[in-house]
């Protein structure tokens, strides 16, 4: 029989690494920090020893400041033997940016294979400027006049500008498998929602799990022009209760904030912030509204223009949800907006 996992979370460490510095946060694995010029203004790493070499999971954007942490972590820390193996949880920026600047230097990459098709291919594909799937995909979820007429004139993001290039080769990592690192076993679990086909690292001491699971903030969850009529959260919300139901206490070491114990209850807030979200939507739903009006109910708060694209793609991830769901409708209004009314 499992122990019950503890009312709230506990952070083990107070603080995070130094810059340049890593912690050993269990026997054989190594936390560093990593900076990342956004608000959300780091990302965490680990070195997991495998005797002849350390295999590294996550490593960071690919922009100076955060080569230059990697250098010193290179030269301090983990100067006693070479990184022989980077594992990308998930193909997000921030956590392969350095992905091909390892590769270069002899690492064997490890990933699952949408995310390593997916992170691929949005290195390979720089845009100058937004294609019209973009500027319909913004129209459809309210962005209207003048809003909608400069974004089409913004430059894109495009990975390229802080991703290294993707190598073509690769070893695939598939839910269910082992995956030994650092001395361990461990045991490789998808998750969904986040990001596609995202790993997460399980003993039943550790998980180690990317933004998967983060303590203190919820994961962006959201919708993109790529595929308008996903339904992210609802990966999202299967893959938090699995992981609830495996009744487990691990030490959890996530991709931000700090590592921490506490993994169902934490699991239990990330789920009920969605389910109350969908409870203030339907609220909300005095009259037809698009996914920009509801914003302020999705996140209980007014959005700031610096969260807005975030906001927007996650706002659209709710309606989705609801709608496939059948618990709103939709119109396309005469703006070429969806509008959403409560179903009868």
């Amino acid at each position: 029989m499992t122990s019950p996992a503890p009312v709230g979370l506990a952070h083990p460490w107070a603080e995070p690494p130094a810059p340049g510095e890593m912690i050993e946060v269990a026997e054989g694995i190594l936390w560093a920090r990593l900076p990342l010029p956004m608000a959300l203004d780091h990302v965490n790493v680990y070195a997991l020893d495998d005797g002849d070499g350390w295999t590294l999971i996550d490593t960071g954007l690919n922009w100076p400041k955060g080569l230059t942490q990697v250098e010193a972590l290179l030269a301090g820390p983990l100067s006693s033997k070479p990184v022989t193996r980077v594992v990308m949880t998930h193909a997000h920026p921030d956590h392969l940016g350095l992905l091909g600047w390892f590769a270069a230097r002899g690492a064997q990459v490890i990933a699952s294979r949408a995310a390593w098709v997916l992170g691929r291919m949005l290195v390979l594909d720089r845009q100058e400027v937004h294609p019209p799937e973009s500027v319909t995909f913004r129209q459809r979820a309210g962005l209207t006049g003048p809003d909608l007429d400069a974004f089409a004139q913004e430059k894109p993001f495009n990975f390229a500008d802080c991703v290294a290039p993707i190598p073509q080769g690769y070893l695939r990592l598939r839910e269910g498998e082992i995956f030994r690192a650092g001395g361990r076993d461990w045991h490789v679990r998808l998750g969904e929602g986040h990001a596609i086909e995202h790993i997460t690292l399980w003993t039943k001491e550790i998980v180690i799990a990317g933004d998967q699971i983060l303590p203190g903030i919820s994961p962006n969850i959201g919708v993109y022009p790529t595929e308008p009529e996903a339904n992210p959260l609802a990966g999202w919300l299967e893959t938090c209760r699995r992981f609830q139901e495996l009744g487990v206490d691990p030490l959890v070491l996530p991709g931000h904030k700090l590592p921490f114990r506490g993994m169902a209850f934490r699991l239990g807030l990330l789920i009920d912030n969605h389910l109350h979200a969908f409870d203030r939507i339907e609220a909300a739903l005095d009259r037809p509204k698009t996914a920009v009006d509801l914003m302020s109910a999705i996140f209980h708060r007014e959005i700031r223009r610096s969260d807005f694209g975030l906001a927007l793609v996650e706002a659209v991830a709710h309606m989705n949800y609801l709608h496939q769901a059948g618990r709103v409708t939709r119109t396309l209004s005469q703006k070429g907006a969806w509008e959403y009314r409560r179903s009868a």
